[in-house]
């Protein structure tokens, strides 16, 4: 009798002790499991609302990864003719004059001619060309050309072969004036650009910058924002849209700041004050 009773006690200890085992790996393979997913969920898309004025990551766009831009002309190091200059670019997997598919799901400024190269000359407001042959002016000086490739509606191609950055050189070369560092880090300005009409133009505006030889993220460089006065701090590489601005002139200045919130060295990386209107359609 005396055995029994030990062996029953010996068996309810037993499953006493897995069974408590059991629950603590229960709970520690669930907090394995929260962690992991809390690791591996992607992070919510920008959206930020500063005195009426809403900053969003716009929708995801076609992707065109082989997409190619080279310039052809002028070659490299060639000392330019100030005044008019023929520029030729070769494009690659990309079809300028084109539509792109969907754009009338971005609610926004849509050119009606379709795909194009953006060509921005010192960071100036850039030309759009739809041939990938035209002239353009260039002064005596030394010039920093970017160039990229724009969907329809205006947001740049963000891949590594899908733009272009050199020095241009017109009139006499000269030494006293340095040179462009290529690898130096660099922020351009593109849209918001010139005048918004009509209420599918004017409710959602595209926001969209160009980065080289940098990248920004939350611990890292950032782009600060400042729309009408109100600061946005941007830490991915994507396009935003615009919401809530009054009709009349509109005004944005982009600065590349580091992670502590200081402008990065550069001529480029404050776009300075960069207006742009919005209309009411004429009845």
């Amino acid at each position: 009798m005396k055995n029994i009773i030990k062996t029953l006690l010996f068996v309810a200890v037993t499953i006493s002790i897995v069974s408590c085992g059991g629950n603590k790996d229960s709970k520690e393979n669930k907090n394995a499991k929260d962690t992991a997913a809390a690791v591996s969920a992607p992070p919510k898309p920008y959206s930020e609302e500063v005195n009426g004025i809403k900053v969003t990551e716009a929708p995801n766009s076609p992707e065109f990864p082989d997409a190619k831009l080279k310039l052809i002309s002028p070659p490299k190091d060639t000392i330019l003719k100030a005044g008019e200059y023929p520029f030729h670019f070769h494009v690659e997997n990309y079809t300028l004059g084109s539509m792109t598919e969907g754009y009338f799901k971005m609610h926004c400024a849509n050119s009606a001619k379709g795909q194009h190269i953006h060509f921005i000359m010192d960071n100036t407001p850039y030309f759009a060309s739809y041939d990938s042959a035209f002239k353009r002016p260039v002064a005596n000086g030394k010039h920093l050309l970017l160039s990229f490739l724009s969907r329809s509606y205006h947001e740049s191609i963000k891949n590594k072969d899908a733009y272009i950055l050199t020095q241009l050189v017109a009139g006499k070369k000269t030494d006293t004036i340095p040179d462009f560092d290529l690898n130096a880090q660099y922020l351009f300005y593109s849209r918001p650009k010139g005048d918004y009409v009509g209420d599918e133009e004017t409710k959602k505006l595209l926001l969209d910058f160009y980065l080289v030889n940098t990248t920004i993220s939350p611990d890292g460089n950032k782009v600060k924002a400042t729309i009408n006065g109100n600061e946005f701090i941007l830490t991915k590489w994507v396009p935003y849209m615009i919401e809530g601005l009054p009709m009349g002139d509109n005004k944005i200045d982009l600065q590349l700041i580091d992670k502590d919130g200081k402008l990065i060295p550069g001529i480029f990386n404050d776009s300075g004050d960069r207006k742009f209107t919005l209309k009411p359609k004429a009845k």
